[in-house]
């Protein structure tokens, strides 16, 4: 699946996302305001109670948040701005586990002006019963069950669900 992995050809916001690179990140799915990803849970990605660390778990889905938010392809007028993080919620619904694949899904719900919502789902199964998609083009428009997942991804669990609000601002 090396076609999946991040790089700088799948979205300009991962070239130098060595946190994302570190986590195991893939893009499973990516169009305009939308994002949808995976990693598997490792051991050095657990607290001290044997589960998922809710900073890696919010790590997570904060980079699908960001993939959402921000196109692949800028637009000429886009190409000066970016879109960052304004705030965040995050709830914490059930524990993941060492082995276990987590698959998030995230899904602009509002925007307006320089300002955006997104909603992501953090999703969490035991390996083999997550899928892998069955094209290997990362970019193109995902096709989508009720709920924003990829048709062809089973997820696993609901393990964790992230309100992102966006505001869009300069390069520097």
């Amino acid at each position: 699946m090396a076609e999946l992995t991040i790089s700088g050809d799948t979205h300009p916001i991962l070239k130098d996302d060595y946190a994302s690179e570190w986590m195991g990140i893939e893009v499973l799915a990516l169009d305009d305001g939308h994002a949808t990803i995976r990693m598997p849970l490792r051991q050095e990605m657990l607290n001290g109670f044997g589960m998922a660390h809710g900073g890696m778990i919010f790590a997570f889905g904060d980079t699908a948040f960001a993939l959402a938010c921000n196109p692949v392809k800028p637009a000429p007028g886009e190409a000066g701005s970016i879109t960052v993080a304004s705030g965040v919620d995050i709830n914490f619904i059930k524990p993941a586990f060492r082995g276990q694949i987590l698959t998030a899904v995230a899904n602009r719900r509002a925007s307006t002006g320089r300002s955006g919502l997104y909603d992501i789902q953090i999703y969490a199964a035991d390996p083999g019963t997550a899928q892998s998609p069955t094209t290997s083009t990362a970019a193109a428009p995902a096709t989508t069950l009720p709920g924003g997942l990829p048709a062809d991804v089973a997820p696993g669990e609901l393990i964790a669900e992230f309100r992102g609000r966006s505001r869009t601002i300069s390069k520097k």
